[in-house]
């Protein structure tokens, strides 16, 4: 399940028709290229042409400019290109431009420690905005900002770096959508045909990119930004997949690693990538489901929902209902009010405006919800962000593993998950479905562990995270030997590191700006909780 943005209006689409922002053997399709490498032979042509490329790029350098107007990025941030194989087992093959930004550090020369490279989850996520967290003067990073350069980019395939695509972004966004939860085995049928369709979308609109749209390989062109930067060794934050990204990089390349903060960890365990993972999912969002819902039980004088968490579930299900029976407007059915409700359980920033959005419904302002959960089909460029995501999140994902092809395992696990965790369980499924019938080869996920010239990373996690439960910081810990883990008891927001926590906060400046962890794992209290 892709981790989302409350603030965009249109979410990302699942393939089965499912307005859903999610993270985790088509014999009529051609078939895969034959040059996506796999195996230990493959793996070490791979980095040899890993090499290669950085090698180039450090020579090469970053032929850095003011940003293209269109592109949102206000001076003093500076915008360029790093260029990449797009095979890296044949690196002086096709090569491919990844879109780059920065800003410079905000202290002395003297305290200046190189760059900080983001990358904000997905699979999927822009990061070119990281820098606009020093222009917009966010208190949090001010502290590290007087030290870094904070970088950002555009992982393979996403927003600018040679984006792919899987549908035509004004029939993607279109709603409103069938109800994910399955009532007949037609509906089923519907569904699978949809990610079926999804899948050949993608190959015949991305054919070329597909192989290629691996963890690994973003985390090669990773490694090819440090070298373009000149930078002897990556210091990385990344977030939600951010993470997964880290974990591979400090398994590909420990000692290029200075300094690595990862923030909402997927479990890196080859078990988890990528299909349990989104059955974990499952369960965790419901948990945070429930979480909300208490907040506003307790709260019931400013929202008017009712005064215990079964009346809230109570007012969701008959919204869902009238909305399954007669979509709101037209256009705001199951599929559209879980897009947007799932903000929710993702971030305490959406707990507000989500319960006031439900709170105008209930009290007969159907207008306020309409225009928070449909579609813009005005906004040609947000639907095109929008599809583009979702095209990255589905083609890293269904390539970088093997998923099962087995339709009656996906009906039974669903099923089963389904009763007991029934807010996300059926969207998710048909968001990960195309992963069934994926025309090009799977690969094999990398076995995340620690190496001796590994340093100490630093793991911050939500014990309550929904799109990343809190097992995977566990298993990272466990795998990165020397790692420190801060958790943050009793919440459950995703991407912790941007919250005003001083026990978070001023343990990760210790870290990036001098290198220093506590000599044991961390608890820390919660942040604050929302106040309506």
């Amino acid at each position: 399940m892709r981790d989302i943005r409350p603030h965009r209006r249109t979410a990302a689409l699942g393939s089965a028709g499912v307005l859903v922002a999610a993270t985790l053997m088509a014999g009529a399709l051609a078939a895969p290229t034959a040059s996506a490498t796999s195996g230990r032979a493959g793996q070490d042509r791979e980095m040899r042409g890993a090499a290669i490329a950085a090698d180039r790029a450090a020579k090469a350098g970053i032929d850095w400019q003011d940003c293209p107007a269109d592109w949102g990025l206000e001076k003093p941030i500076q915008c360029g290109w790093v260029t990449v194989p797009l095979d890296y087992a044949k690196p002086d093959g096709k090569q491919i431009k990844l879109a780059v930004d920065r800003i410079g550090n905000t202290g002395t020369k003297e305290e200046r420690q190189g760059a900080l490279v983001y990358n904000p989850g997905g699979p999927g996520g822009s990061g070119l905005r990281f820098p606009r967290r020093v222009t917009t003067k966010a208190p949090v990073w001010a502290n590290i900002a007087k030290a870094y350069d904070f970088v950002g980019f555009d992982p393979r395939g996403v927003g600018k770096s040679t984006p792919i695509s899987c549908a035509d972004p004004q029939e993607f966004v279109k709603a409103p959508k069938a109800d994910p939860v399955p009532d007949t085995e037609a509906d089923k049928l519907a569904q699978r045909k949809l990610a079926r369709e999804y899948a050949e979308g993608c190959y015949e609109r991305s054919g070329e990119m597909l192989p290629y749209m691996t963890t690994p390989n973003t985390v090669r062109d990773l490694d090819v930004i440090r070298a373009a930067l000149g930078e002897k060794k990556l210091n990385f934050l990344g977030v939600s997949y951010g993470t997964y990204i880290g974990a591979v990089y400090g398994t590909l390349f420990p000692g290029h690693v200075r300094r690595m903060v990862v923030d909402s960890v997927v479990n890196p365990s080859r078990e988890k990538i990528w299909y349990e993972a989104n059955l974990d999912q499952d369960v965790a969002f419901e948990g945070r489901w429930k979480d909300w819902q208490d907040w506003v039980a307790a709260n019931d004088a400013t929202f008017h929902l009712g005064t215990t968490r079964a009346a809230v579930q109570a007012k969701w299900l008959e919204l869902r209902a009238t909305a399954k029976k007669s979509p709101l407007g037209g256009v705001v059915g199951p599929a559209e009010l879980i897009s947007f409700f799932q903000s929710a359980p993702y971030y305490d920033s959406a707990w507000v405006s989500v319960a006031t959005v439900f709170g105008k419904y209930v009290a007969g302002d159907t207008q306020a919800l309409i225009d928070a959960a449909a579609p813009d089909l005005s906004d040609t460029a947000g639907n095109a962000a929008a599809e583009n995501g979702n095209a990255v999140y589905t083609a890293v994902e269904c390539t970088d593993a093997k998923w099962p092809t087995s339709w009656k395992k996906w009906d039974r696990d669903n099923t089963r998950l389904h009763t007991e965790h029934p807010f996300m369980t059926w969207a998710n499924a048909w968001m990960n479905l195309p992963c069934a019938t994926w025309p090009v080869k799977q690969r094999t996920p990398v076995n995340v562990r620690s190496h001796k010239d590994l340093p100490p990373v630093l793991i911050v996690q939500a014990e309550r995270d929904a799109a990343t439960p809190y097992e995977g910081a566990v298993e990272l810990h466990e795998r990165f030997k020397g790692s420190r883990l801060i958790t943050e008891r009793d919440a459950g927001s995703h991407g912790v590191t941007g919250l005003v926590n001083s026990c978070v906060n001023t343990r990760v400046d210790a870290y990036l700006l001098t290198g220093e962890l506590d000599t044991a794992d961390v608890t820390c209290a919660p942040h604050a909780t929302p106040k309506p």
